[in-house]
């Protein structure tokens, strides 16, 4: 096995594309989580509001675009097979690097990340994308809580300050509920759509550093491509789940009927938001996990709290969905904890040595595909 650990890495060529790499992975990644955050609430939304009602369905379509990543991983095999060649090694290129125990444990978030979709699809088919999208961001609350106890994250009293925030923010959602019902909605629909989004963001908050901590404990050495196959394995997991529960609901038999009935377009519109929505989510999964990768499942959880102005904003153009005095408020204090936690971070990394800077991210994980 090639030995990456290293005292003080020179600053050979090598290194310096390696940084170039990073940075690049980092940037593609942000976009990646970009797209989806805010598209795929949006997308989901719109297929709700043009007829579309199976939520087993909705929440098969958050995973189902997977088969994506098989690209990126062919070119990677391919980069590696040529390297070997080049280097004359005898022994075969494998096509997938994962090892057993890290599969397993892929399978497990893949189950837990099934779960967390059939709960936000439920709660989204309820309620507008503003109202949901301001729920979601109390998840970053939950994952600096569930990182401090799985990944040893610190707790900073800026961190304390937004987690109160992030939570007030969430819970005054809950008063006067009655003015933010979609059209034809019971009261105990929007209750049980409110508290089905809470529970899918304090899921994925536990899932997030769940990912980080099995970076961590992997015994192997972790690289992007490593991170793409346990993408393709938690996604692939995750919409068998669904696809089981579509099954035991009927979906098959409906959504044939559902497609043409689809209102603006009928069947080629519905097969049209049907894959756009697969596409963009999946961005949203690689993105939220390639950010563990390059950084913590903290930085992740900020970034998709980051997001949440824009997809409030997109959600009023689009959908022209109401801005009560309490969703303007809700906005203020999340966005109060975000710049608080923030600013907490900023200040913590001033402070700390380079020695210390380096022991606090993910035990030296390399952009490199090499293999023993």
């Amino acid at each position: 096995m090639k030995d990456y650990i290293q005292e003080e890495p020179p600053k050979t060529q090598a290194n310096v594309m390696s940084k170039k790499m990073k940075t690049a992975l980092v940037i593609i990644n942000c976009i990646l989580l970009a797209i989806g955050n805010c598209g795929g609430p949006l997308i989901t939304r719109l297929y709700y509001r043009n007829g579309g009602k199976r939520i087993w369905f909705s929440s098969f379509l958050q995973t189902a675009g997977c088969p994506i990543i098989f690209l990126p991983l062919l070119f990677s095999f391919l980069r590696r097979r040529r390297r070997r060649k080049e280097e004359e090694e005898e022994a075969k290129t494998p096509f997938f690097l994962i090892k057993p125990p890290l599969f397993f444990a892929s399978v497990v978030i893949g189950l837990l990340t099934g779960f967390d979709n059939y709960l936000y699809s439920y709660g989204l088919a309820y309620l507008p994308v503003s109202t949901a999208s301001l729920i979601i961001s109390s998840q970053l609350a939950f994952t600096a809580l569930f990182a401090f106890f799985m990944v040893k994250q610190k707790f900073t009293p800026f961190v304390i300050n937004a987690v109160v925030l992030l939570t007030l923010g969430a819970g005054i959602l809950a008063l006067h509920t009655d003015g933010d019902k979609l059209a034809k909605e019971t009261h105990k629909e929007y209750v049980v759509g409110f508290l089905m989004t809470v529970a899918a963001a304090i899921l994925y908050a536990f899932i997030l550093p769940l990912v980080e901590l099995t970076y961590k404990k992997a015994r192997q050495q972790i690289s992007y491509t490593l991170v793409l196959e346990i993408q393709m394995v938690l996604c692939f997991v995750a919409t068998c789940f669904c696809l089981v529960g579509m099954l035991a609901d009927g979906d098959f038999k409906v959504i044939a009927k559902e497609a043409r009935d689809f209102k603006h377009g009928g069947s080629s519109y519905y097969t049209v938001v049907v894959v756009f929505t697969a596409i963009i989510w999946q961005g949203f999964f690689l993105g939220s996990i390639g950010i563990i990768f390059c950084a913590s499942s903290l930085v992740s959880g900020i970034l998709i709290s980051a997001l949440l102005p824009l997809t409030e904003v997109l959600a009023v153009l689009c959908f022209r969905e109401k801005f009560q005095a309490e969703k303007g408020l809700s906005l203020f204090l999340s966005l109060w904890g975000f710049l608080s936690y923030f600013y907490g971070q900023i200040k913590s990394e001033k402070k700390k040595t380079p020695t210390q800077a380096q022991g606090t991210q993910l035990p030296q994980l390399p952009i490199t595909d090499s293999v023993a």
